[in-house]
């Protein structure tokens, strides 16, 4: 984890801190090659030095992880860029998803799938 990231967390004094944490360690854990940074508010993931999924922290209510193929606008494909996720992510269109969570039992009970759509979400977004 970078520790850039982690010291302006600290600095937030986040009430959902955990939920970020573990976000973070499950993220990084998953797909090799990952750089964390802090962006637009929040830890960012990028892959080949491209923006991929970006952890929104504010309003502190929930701790959503936004999944994307960087600032600009690209044109959309037909299809959804991936399957995984059916019951963890919300589209905005095909090629931006969300994931949301509440407490740290919610990022526990659906690691396994969260994990499936950070793998599947990298190997598409390349």
């Amino acid at each position: 984890m970078d520790q850039t990231v982690t010291q302006q967390l600290d600095a937030l004094n986040h009430p959902l801190r955990s939920e970020i944490e573990a976000l973070r360690r499950l993220i990084l854990s998953t797909v090799d090659g990952l750089t964390e940074n802090f962006k637009w508010n929040g830890p960012n993931y990028t892959h080949h030095d491209d923006d991929r999924i970006t952890m929104k922290i504010h309003p502190p209510k929930q701790i959503q992880l936004i999944f994307h193929r960087g600032a600009k606008k690209l044109e959309q494909p037909a299809d959804k860029l991936i399957s995984s996720g059916r019951d963890l992510l919300s589209w905005r269109g095909n090629d931006r998803a969300i994931a949301s969570f509440k407490s740290l039992e919610e990022i526990e009970q659906n690691e396994s799938e969260l994990r499936q759509i950070v793998a599947d979400w990298i190997a598409v977004t390349h």
